[in-house]
């Protein structure tokens, strides 16, 4: 797997998702700031909750705005051969036959995304399946949860 492309295709998916969050945000502004939300009594929240919306929109910008900069500062090199996984290592696993692509990334666990046609999602070393990779090396087998009880995968490649 090219880690440029990797790497092109997350930060596409963060400055989407930063895209989306910070709209979001700018119209929860201007609702809590608009003459329509001014209090018609003591009870009447609608303005103080908009401003709360908009924090909290913006605070969620804010962090995928550092994400986007951890993901430009990380390197994308070739893993080495024999190494152990770490953050920056594009995984298979491999279960029952069936391939599963996942990236160990610094942030953003649980993001999908996709380079010539193979999906792959965003693991850290702090999630579940990121400590079970983290430190281990081709031919290692890892448990991920299944709908009968876990479900053994071992580990394909690392690049």
């Amino acid at each position: 797997m090219q880690k440029s492309a990797v790497r092109d295709a997350i930060v596409a998916q963060l400055q989407s998702e930063l895209s989306l969050q910070t709209r979001a945000a700018n119209e929860a502004r201007e609702e809590a700031t608009s003459e329509e939300s001014k209090s018609e009594g003591k009870y009447d929240m609608r303005g103080q909750e908009a401003a709360y919306l908009a924090e909290g929109q913006a605070r969620q910008a804010a962090e995928i705005v550092e994400a986007l900069t951890l993901y430009h500062g990380l390197e994308f090199a070739a893993w080495p051969v024999g190494a152990p996984a770490g953050v920056g290592a594009f995984i298979t696993l491999e279960s029952r036959g069936r391939p599963h692509y996942y990236f160990l990334g610094p942030r953003n666990g649980g993001l999908e995304a996709e380079v010539n046609g193979v999906a792959f999602t965003v693991v850290t070393p702090s999630s579940p399946l990121g400590r079970q990779l983290v430190g281990q090396r081709v031919g290692a087998t890892v448990q991920l949860p299944g709908r009968g009880g876990a479900v053994s995968h071992r580990i394909v490649a690392l690049e």
